[in-house]
């Protein structure tokens, strides 16, 4: 059964495919090459939704889709859903600059990365019940989320991880995210959380397990 990876962010492509792992026995996971949507949508989970529709829609496939980001208590939970694109460009350097400056020496540095793993199945080709199309769980829509919370650094540290890892301290943890080995971070992320939860699904509505 093959299933699409519904993002073109090659970082989260090795990522994903050494969180699934073995989750995706008899599963085939095959890249996304269709265009990007416009991910409008006014939370994690509906921006996943967005890219798995899309992914699934040009392909004809099942597709899977997440959206995170990183959350500041201090600026009103900004950066948020706008994480990617905070400095207004998908620039990491940039990103990282201006969330520190935004914060500043703000004594209140507690935050917390999200990601909503979304699935989308389609439908049987024509598919209409008595009340119109199939809803979202009819159709085969859904989402899990993955929390995972920490603290801002007052600076970079670790040569490891992409985004904002290097500025994010995990609650327990005396290191940065980007200072774990990527087998370390793979067991405790937001990402590794959310598709942890969502991996049953899958393998229920693809394989009928």
């Amino acid at each position: 059964m093959k299933l699409v990876l519904a993002t073109h962010n090659a970082h989260k492509v090795d990522e994903l495919r050494r969180i699934l792992g073995d989750a995706l026995d008899g599963i085939e996971l095959i890249g996304y090459d269709g265009p990007e949507p416009v991910e409008d949508g006014d939370s994690f989970e509906a921006n996943a939704l967005i890219k798995a529709r899309a992914a699934s829609a040009f392909t004809g496939l099942p597709a899977i889709a997440d959206d995170s980001g990183i959350s500041v208590d201090a600026l009103g939970g900004a950066p948020g859903i706008h994480s990617a694109r905070y400095a207004g460009g998908r620039d990491d350097a940039a990103n990282l600059e201006l969330l520190l400056s935004n914060l500043g020496a703000n004594t209140n540095r507690a935050a917390h990365f999200t990601c909503a793993a979304a699935l989308v199945v389609p439908p049987p080709v024509g598919a209409v019940g008595p009340d119109g199309p199939p809803s979202a769980a009819e159709a085969g829509e859904f989402v899990e989320l993955g929390i995972w919370p920490g603290t801002v650094l007052l600076e970079q540290i670790g040569p490891n991880g992409f985004g904002y890892d290097p500025i994010f301290k995990p609650s327990g943890m005396s290191v940065s995210a980007a200072e774990l080995r990527a087998e370390e971070k793979n067991a405790v992320s937001h990402r590794a959380l959310a598709f942890a939860a969502i991996m049953p699904t899958v393998r229920a509505q693809l394989l009928g397990e």
